[in-house]
């Protein structure tokens, strides 16, 4: 009895020992290294960190600067305007750095053909230029790229030029590198000039006949699988370098739904591209996202309200950020991630939101998602043509016997008018702005009506929209 009692003990212990181990929360995996000195691979969806060395210790960028300096101009320049090279934005860089467009002074081209110059093949002048085109001076773009990227988070780096080239004050972290390229490959844009492998420029004064200027990011442009640069993953990325700085890089990549960017900063030739290559490849075998919507029930289910600075919300009223997604090792569940409700917003969050919650994965930062005020439904078809309506009031009037008056009645159309002009004499200001109120009412109704149109339309279910839009109006 004794020994049948030892062995169902340990048979206990046993499985109790398997379930634990099975359901154990996996650690963070930390297999891996790089050759620079420093360098980051983060989720571009997530902003998780995956795999980080010396990420908060400051080095000189090099070209890779020019991923701000293109995420700028894309944000406050059409592609098609005309970039006129000026004096100084052609000779006013260090010896040695070259002149790759061969342009001079008076040279004109586009936006896009100075984007595709900057980032293909890192043309100094083309920075010049396009910064002198977008702030008018150098000066005032740098003031620009340094209030960009503290409006992205960057605290630890600083930018002296839109170029790259050697700078008194120009360095930049793994990390806050990590944050620009995150936001700066979120620019569809952006990803399609960085991923060409070439790109056609248009004749200029020493080149006659044009020029085909080439890539020069090995991950993004070597299609031999027998190649120890081939990186499928690899979409799109800036080498940079400089004798301080060495070897810099950064690269995007996409793989089954995934988007990761590292970073490598002091790199050596040719390995800084493996280590870009390494921490890509890293990041996409041995972690995976998860949706938060579909994850997360609290703050949004029950009915218990949500007391958020003061105000409480109900669970229905509140609803979460759509695509926000978290980082967790391959192995991992989402109900193994931490979460904090963070009420002190950061700037640039998005309007609606009123807090956020913060996921956390053994104190590691591995997301987060917006919790949003739920917008007033739009109204219907026929609500619309209602407040349509009811934005005419002198066509709305009635009579006694609840019929409208006729449009053609311009004795009541002149007393119409004259009441509104005696109330508005006896009003004043206040009647004024009921008016305003309800034109602007109109507008927004007729606004949202033409939003539902076309939405219809591109569901191909614009005639049945205007089928009943006609069929109400008969009916009046």
């Amino acid at each position: 009895m004794n020994r049948n009692i030892k062995v169902l003990i340990s048979c206990i212990l046993v499985s109790q020992l398997f379930l634990m181990t099975v359901y154990a929360k996996p650690d963070w995996p930390s297999d891996t290294g790089i050759q620079a000195e420093a360098g980051i691979v983060i989720d571009g969806d997530s902003g998780a960190v995956i795999f980080g060395q010396n990420i908060h210790a400051p080095y000189p960028p090099a070209s890779i600067t020019k991923i701000l300096t293109a995420l700028l101009v894309l944000e406050n320049a059409n592609l098609d305007d005309m970039v006129t090279f000026s004096k100084d934005a052609v000779y006013n860089v260090e010896d040695g750095s070259g002149n790759k467009l061969n342009v001079d002074t008076g040279d004109k081209l586009s936006v896009e053909d100075c984007l595709y110059s900057l980032i293909l093949h890192s043309c100094n002048q083309a920075a010049n230029a396009l910064a002198e085109h977008v702030a008018g001076s150098r000066d005032g773009f740098v003031t620009m790229m340094n209030e960009k990227i503290q409006s992205l988070g960057c605290t630890e780096s600083h930018f002296d030029n839109p170029s790259g080239l050697n700078g008194d004050s120009q360095y930049v972290t793994a990390y806050d590198m990590a944050l620009i390229a995150k936001a700066a490959y979120s620019n569809k844009k952006l990803v399609e000039i960085s991923s060409a492998i070439s790109h056609n420029i248009p004749p200029t004064n020493n080149n006659p006949e044009g020029l085909t200027i080439y890539n020069e990011h090995r991950l993004v442009k070597t299609k031999d699988t027998k190649s120890e640069f081939y990186c499928p993953s690899a979409v799109a990325g800036k080498t940079g370098y400089l004798i301080k700085a060495g070897n810099t890089v950064v690269t995007y990549g996409e793989q089954d739904g995934k988007r990761l960017i590292s970073v490598i900063l002091k790199g050596s030739p040719k390995q800084y591209f493996i280590d870009s290559k390494t921490l890509l490849e890293f990041g996409f075998s041995r972690f995976e996202n998860f949706p938060v919507t579909g994850n997360e029930t609290n703050y949004i289910s029950g009915e218990e309200p949500v007391e958020i600075n003061g105000t409480s919300y109900k669970p229905s009223d509140l609803e979460l950020e759509p695509d926000s997604v978290i980082t967790l090792p391959k192995g991992g569940e989402f109900s193994q991630a931490d979460k904090t409700l963070v009420t002190e917003l950061p700037k640039g969050s998005p309007k609606g939101a009123v807090a956020m919650i913060q996921y956390t994965y053994n104190d590691r930062k591995v997301g987060q998602a917006y919790l949003m005020e739920k917008k007033a439904p739009e109204p219907t078809s026929q609500e619309s043509e209602q407040g349509s309506t009811d934005a005419k009031p002198v066509e709305s009037e009635t009579n006694s016997g609840g019929n409208k008056k006729s449009p053609d009645n311009k004795g009541s159309r002149v007393l119409t008018i004259a009441g509104i002009a005696a109330f508005l004499g006896l009003a004043g200001g206040g009647t004024g702005f009921f008016i305003y109120k309800k034109k602007k009412e109109a507008r927004e109704i007729a606004l949202r009506r033409e939003e539902r149109r076309r939405r219809l339309k591109a569901e191909g279910a614009e005639e049945a929209f205007d089928k009943i839009l006609k069929q109400r109006r008969n009916k009046k």
